[in-house]
Order: C-alpha cells, then structure tokens, then sequence
C-alpha cells in the first residue's frame, strides 16, 4: 500500500513538473500570433493533464477514476500535438523541446497502460 501511495505522490510530482516546464516554455515563446495561438493551446492542455490526474488520484471510485484518467490521456495526448507543431512549424528550436516532448510521451504511456488495466478490471465479461 506504501508502495502504491509513493508511486501516486511521484507521478503526482512528475505530472506538475511537466505543468511547470509547459508554463515556462510558453514565457519564452516568440510573441508573434501563431506561437501565441498554439502556445496558449499547449498551455491549457499541459496544465489541464497535471490537474486531472490530481483529480483522478482523488476519485470517491473506479468509475470516476477511470473516467479521469481517460480526461488526462486525452489532455496528455493533445499537449504532446501542440508540442510537434511548435518543432514540425519551426516555430521554436526541436531541440529546445525534445526532452519536455519525450517526457510527456512517457507519461501518455504510464496514464494509458493505467486506463487499459482500469478497463480490464472493471468491464470484464
């Protein structure tokens, strides 16, 4: 139960460092109006992430659990697209945002292995 509660509390944390890095790489976007746009875009979608699993991690049972985890793939997903534009428009430096980019794709692959086991568990037939 420890373990599981450690393991909470550092996605937790990992998830909000995530939020923090998005925010800091929206300070230093070129002002112009696509960056703005997009990074703005990029902005809702990588904090949202960080506070749907905040939320999820709060679930009163597994259906809204998995209900939020669900919200936090989707949100997770979406920052890693807002991320690609950035680098595929060459709106910013691929190599300033490869780490964030990897990091995020790390995490879609944790929320999604959780939202996949939650779906086995609770709609077995």
């Amino acid at each position: 139960m420890e373990d599981k509660i450690e393991k909470t509390e550092e996605l937790l944390t990992h998830k909000k460092n995530a939020a923090l890095r998005i925010i800091r790489l929206y300070q230093r976007l070129p002002k112009s109006g696509e960056c703005q746009v997009i990074g703005k875009q990029l902005l809702k979608s990588g904090t949202s992430m960080a506070a749907n699993y905040r939320s999820a991690c709060r679930a009163r049972s597994k259906a809204e659990f998995f209900s939020k985890i669900c919200i936090v793939v989707e949100e997770t997903d979406e920052t890693i697209f807002w991320i690609e534009l950035l680098a595929e428009a060459k709106l910013i430096p691929e190599a300033k945002i490869r780490s964030l980019h990897d990091e995020t794709i790390e995490l879609l692959s944790i929320f999604s292995a959780t939202r996949k086991t939650i779906s086995r568990q609770t709609y077995k037939k």
